[in-house]
């Protein structure tokens, strides 16, 4: 059985069975339709936790189910602005499920510090060259913001994400104000980088083996072109930029399903790596029916390994 935490539909898996003949079902939820999640190390079957989840979620006017799942795929953000799931992944991670993508990535790609701090490694490691990542400082807290790059720059408070917690700074004035406003959010950290004027956006995407690079070009002046409406065209896969996720894809681990984010400067065409997107990554409304069969197959295959 999975648990797949997305929008790949059941239905993709119908009929579908193991080397051995094993039937798979699906059980589909978000994270804020899993009530709680309990296990232990002294049963029968302590890798198969028992997960209370919503009945509406899977059938309307349902009561709550309990599922045990052998195998999960995870395709939602953990934590957002508005939901914090942590505390279920430990559960799982507790039990060792196993998962597409892994569940000690999952946990740690919601630390955009870490996530950085591994970009940044793989930059120190064979340089600007081969894998140019944006510049950046980063601050524990208001305490820490001595910022000394370039400006206009742009902050990004915590695990910032898509576009929530970010702020284009013109000069150190604004940055005073902001670091005033940090003060009052005593558990946040923040990163500091500067301002890249785009000509457009770039998505490297990885799901097993396959590759695609898509292009995004913001058509309504937003500086934030994941929040404005934007031009999305799939494009040929630069060799470069297939450098960019066979290193990224070591990341904790390792990761199955990923993305990487970049950006090319309007006056120089530089590119520079912004972040990389773990199992969570969105697919291209015109290629998300050939990429979700792609994220089946990488399942069953993965199903056949262990069972």
């Amino acid at each position: 059985m999975c648990i797949c935490l997305s929008f790949l539909r059941p239905y993709r898996f119908s009929g579908t069975k193991l080397n051995n003949g094993r039937e798979v079902n699906i059980v589909q939820v978000g994270w804020q339709d899993i009530l709680s999640v309990h296990a232990d190390s002294y049963s029968r079957d302590p890798r198969r936790p028992i997960v209370e989840v919503r009945g509406s979620a899977i059938e309307t006017n349902s009561r709550n189910k309990v599922v045990r799942p052998d195998f999960m795929l995870i395709r939602n953000e953990v934590m957002t602005p508005y939901f914090d799931g942590r505390q279920l992944l430990s559960g799982f991670m507790f039990a060792d499920v196993p998962s597409i993508n892994s569940l000690q990535s999952i946990y740690q790609c919601n630390d955009r510090a870490a996530m950085m701090g591994y970009l940044h490694s793989i930059n120190r490691k064979i340089g600007d060259d081969v894998f140019p990542v944006i510049k950046q400082h980063f601050a524990s807290g208001s305490g820490g913001l001595m910022y000394g790059y370039t400006f206009p720059a742009v902050v990004k408070v915590g695990s910032a994400h898509a576009g929530a917690g970010k702020m284009k700074i013109t000069d150190h004035h604004q940055m005073s104000d902001f670091r005033s406003v940090l003060a009052m959010m005593p558990k946040e950290h923040c990163f500091v980088e500067p301002f890249v004027e785009g000509a457009y956006d770039l998505r490297i995407q990885k799901i097993g083996p396959n590759l695609r690079a898509f292009r995004r070009t913001d058509i309504s002046g937003e500086w934030k072109t994941n929040t404005g409406t934007a031009l999305l065209e799939e494009v040929h896969v630069e060799p470069r930029w297939a450098v960019w996720v066979e290193e990224a894809m070591a990341m904790f681990g390792g990761l199955d399903i990923l993305t990487v984010d970049a950006i090319v400067e309007e006056s120089t065409r530089k590119e520079y790596i912004l972040e990389v997107n773990g199992t969570s990554s969105g697919l291209h409304p015109g290629c998300a029916e050939e990429d979700n069969n792609h994220i089946r197959d990488l399942v069953v295959e993965r199903l056949d390994e262990i069972f």
